[in-house]
């Protein structure tokens, strides 16, 4: 690394030897990012069992391919601002360990855009959900 340039690296040994970050690498970061939010946030372990529900539920009503990736997108949406959350967090507790009125806004407004999420996520559900249960019932 002798030509100047700074390059990013994630942890201390990669620093000392000034390599840079293989493909492979970064996916198993973000995998680990991802088992991280999954391993220490309850609302991530409460989206998956909410969307395993959705699941199973899509599967019990054989709702239509459009549903299906209706329901799809909205998991994932939902799981990838919750990791954004946790990240926010994170590097929010970092750089403010005493309390701040911005760093609550902050914090604030990243859990606000998960909720945004889930319930455009409930809605998205009754769209897909409610008419083929409503034809079950005999409505």
């Amino acid at each position: 690394m002798g030509d100047g340039r700074k390059r990013f690296v994630r942890n201390a040994k990669d620093k000392q030897v000034g390599e840079r970050f293989s493909l492979g690498r970064a996916f198993s970061c973000a995998v680990c990012g991802i088992a991280h939010a999954f391993n220490t946030q309850r609302n991530m372990k409460i989206h998956l069992a909410v969307a395993l529900l959705a699941a199973i539920l899509g599967i019990a009503l054989g709702i239509e391919p459009w549903g299906w990736t209706a329901i799809a997108v909205c998991i994932v949406v939902v799981f990838a601002f919750e990791c954004m959350n946790t990240a926010i967090e994170a590097a929010v507790d970092l750089v403010s360990p005493a309390y701040s009125e911005l760093a609550k806004h902050a914090k604030d407004c990243a859990a606000g855009a998960v909720l945004v999420c889930a319930i455009g996520s409930v809605i998205v559900a009754a769209i897909v959900f409610v008419p083929p249960v409503m034809a079950l019932m005999g409505f």
